[in-house]
């Protein structure tokens, strides 16, 4: 059985703070996530940006939890919940940004990827969905 390697990419630091918010959204609102897409999908309004707006104004949640639960009850933005989540995205990302006539440059990425993660351990690479693809 072959193994899969290692990633060239770190996990980014949002995603703890993703899991954390998780961890304790059933103490600071009373529901757990699974909970609150649950109610969102059988009592919330149509579409993402109406529910983010409901879950602000009707139910006191802030910007961010009111993002996130919005977006998961769309079955979107679960790549942020898991380290493995993130690094399984993450590698797609960079696939996607190298996608068709800039694939010739996939070559430099390589290169500066590894003369970057070289120059220390304290060096990472995380990225992220809104890289501008050239």
């Amino acid at each position: 059985m072959p193994t899969k390697s290692k990633s060239l990419y770190s996990v980014h630091p949002g995603i703890g703070m993703v899991q954390k918010w998780i961890a304790e959204l059933p103490t600071k609102t009373g529901r757990s996530l699974e909970e609150w897409i649950a109610f969102v999908k059988k009592s919330g309004p149509p579409t993402e940006k109406e529910r983010r707006d409901w879950l602000k104004q009707k139910h006191g949640l802030g910007t961010n939890s009111a993002w996130w639960i919005a977006e998961r009850a769309d079955g979107k933005g679960t790549e942020e919940d898991t380290p493995e989540a993130y690094l399984k995205a993450a590698e797609g990302y960079v696939e996607a940004m190298f996608a068709g006539a800039s694939r010739e440059l996939w070559p430099i990425h390589e290169e500066l990827l590894d003369l970057g993660l070289n120059l220390g351990s304290d060096v990472k690479a995380c990225p992220g969905k809104t890289i501008v693809p050239l």
